[in-house]
């Protein structure tokens, strides 16, 4: 079968040929559809982040996926069930966190991910997982399915930040997203119906196809170069709440100063090592004083899988068409992996239903 894979020493993806794979007992064997990319997928193409499979010369890439069941198995599902696989995996045998059904809380020592670190992900023609490690989804849903991944790490991030305020009664009416990439746009599609007074923060002038969609979700756009993170309660009054996914250091510790009394900001970005001048004396104050709460966020699990497949069904049509834009075949990948102003979800097709 054919699969993308980053090999040692590579700076760039390759189509490669690898054996397709034989499920194990109590394995199902899927058929790929499409592979969302996404940044995570660009660093590792970069050798930022990631890390290859014990023993391995090569890893193949997409954490973002969505198949179809060839062989079930004796898994539970039937052939031709349509569904998404979650990333993190157990290793050597499991531990509490994957017993417990929350992988996404353990430590980078007790887990792999695959298509970025310790296990191959799913930009190849088949693959094979345990049953709790796939979701199964509605047919309709298959064309976009790749999206529920990230639709999962923001339910799980919204959680955090509910549960984080679950102590009082709390009714969030205003919410900026840090971030105008795939991801915050599919935040703020997901909070339109929630939230009162929505904005989007990021470094684009216009015309610019991100523009167009926070404009048309009709969310109030907030340029970073004209309005930093910690003056936007002069301009904008504070926030019940942030969601970060910049990955830009500053801005996961100015958004304390962008909150409302009582708010918190979810931070979800994942910055390099970068030392700045902080006024820790204000940070501490402002959190203590103000109630407000600082959550950081990463990976989801199935529950939040589960949610995401609703979520996504909710999302608008018109929405889904103008956030992908471009799905290419294996032969064209590297158009997938293209970084421009005009790009903004791309995915992989490795077959089709």
């Amino acid at each position: 079968m054919r699969a993308l894979a980053l090999r040692r020493g590579a700076e760039t993806a390759a189509v490669v040929e690898k054996p397709r794979p034989e499920p194990a007992a109590g394995e199902a064997l899927v058929r790929t559809l499409r592979v969302g990319v996404d940044g995570t997928d660009h660093e590792i193409l970069a050798g930022e982040h990631g890390g290859f499979p014990a023993g391995e010369d090569h890893l193949v890439v997409g954490h973002e996926a969505v198949g179809v069941v060839a062989e079930p198995n004796r898994t539970g599902f039937e052939t031709g069930d349509v569904v998404v696989p979650t990333v993190r995996r157990p290793p050597n045998g499991g531990n509490n966190y994957f017993q417990r059904g929350e992988p996404d809380m353990a430590p980078p020592s007790a887990y792999h991910e695959r298509g970025i670190d310790g296990a191959h992900g799913f930009a190849a023609e088949y693959f094979t997982s345990r049953p709790e490690f796939l979701v199964e989804i509605p047919p309709a849903l298959a064309p976009f399915g790749y999206l529920i991944e990230p639709i999962s790490i923001t339910e799980k991030a919204l959680e955090l930040a509910r549960a984080s305020r679950s102590s009082f009664e709390w009714s969030p009416a205003s919410a900026i997203v840090l971030g105008n990439g795939s991801l915050g746009l599919t935040t703020l599609a997901m909070l339109v119906d929630e939230i009162d007074r929505l904005y989007c923060l990021g470094r684009r002038d216009r015309p610019d196809p991100t523009l167009d969609i926070v404009d048309e979700l009709g969310a109030t756009y907030v340029d970073s170069r004209e309005t930093p993170v910690a003056e936007i309660p002069s301009a904008h009054e504070g926030m019940d709440l942030v969601y970060e996914a910049t990955g830009y250091a500053k801005h996961g510790v100015e958004s304390v100063h962008a909150l409302a009394h009582n708010g918190v900001a979810a931070l979800l970005g994942v910055p390099r090592s970068w030392s700045f001048e902080v006024d820790g004396g204000a940070f501490h104050e402002q959190l203590v004083m103000g109630n407000r709460a600082l959550v950081g966020s990463v990976n989801a699990n199935a529950r939040h899988f589960r949610r995401a497949v609703d979520t996504l069904a909710g999302l608008p049509a018109w929405f889904l068409d103008e956030l992908v834009t471009g799905v290419y075949g294996l032969d064209e990948f590297e158009r997938a992996f293209t970084d421009d102003d005009s790009t903004i979800k791309t995915a992989v097709e490795l077959s089709t239903r």
